[in-house]
């Protein structure tokens, strides 16, 4: 049976196209998103020294964490998904998505390679992070830096090894930019934007150690 991938030719023997529509599977995944940040927000009121700002951070922390592990780590581990013959959501999002980025399902040994770091060290570290910022914990600034740090360079690494072999990917150009663009770029935006603030803090905490040394010497 032929495939909707780009390019046409691309070899997936006993590929079994998806059963859920695109908009189940995004509506699946929106409503589970909100789900999860808000318990993680309802639960973050608890904690009366965290502060609004770091509220969100947790419940962005979550998402992107579960989204790492579950989502991504169900790719890197199953290589054959394309052959599933259930309506598993997990195997029928990456069939869908398939559509804007073929890589995935032709396995890509970048792809993969960078799905896999992802789920297995980011997204654990995305989970502690939820942790880390309700206690207050010493480590967290650093922790969120390094974390978006490796979020920026594995996003910038997709895209530029898609645009080295040739950024010819995507079955239509919807696909191209609701699935590759759009869905990619919240992992540049807030990255960027936490990045940004958690050098500010590490700075400042810095720049605060130094001047209470210097007024006991």
């Amino acid at each position: 049976m032929g495939h909707p991938y780009i390019p046409s030719d691309l070899s997936l023997p006993d590929y079994v196209p998806g059963s859920l529509s695109p908009f189940t599977i995004v509506a699946v995944y929106v409503l589970s998103s909100l789900f999860v940040a808000t318990t993680i927000w309802l639960i973050s009121g608890r904690f009366p020294r965290v502060s609004t700002t770091e509220r969100w951070l947790m419940c962005w922390w979550a998402f992107t964490g579960l989204t790492h592990i579950v989502l991504e780590g169900y790719f890197a581990f199953s290589p054959q998904f394309y052959k599933d013959t259930t309506p598993c959501y997990l195997s029928e999002v990456w069939k869908e998505y398939s559509k804007g980025d073929s890589r995935y399902a032709a396995r890509d040994a970048g792809v993969v390679t960078v799905e896999g770091i992802t789920a297995v060290l980011e997204g654990p570290a995305s989970l502690l992070l939820v942790y880390a910022i309700a206690k207050r914990a010493a480590y967290r600034e650093v922790l969120q830096l390094a974390i978006s740090l490796g979020q920026l360079y594995g996003t910038a690494v997709y895209f530029i090894t898609a645009i080295l072999e040739g950024d010819n990917f995507a079955s239509s150009t919807y696909h191209y930019f609701a699935y590759y663009v759009f869905a990619n770029s919240f992992w540049i935006l807030i990255p960027s934007l936490i990045i940004v603030r958690s050098w500010k803090k590490i700075c400042a905490a810095t720049e605060a150690q130094v001047q209470k040394k210097a007024k006991a010497l």
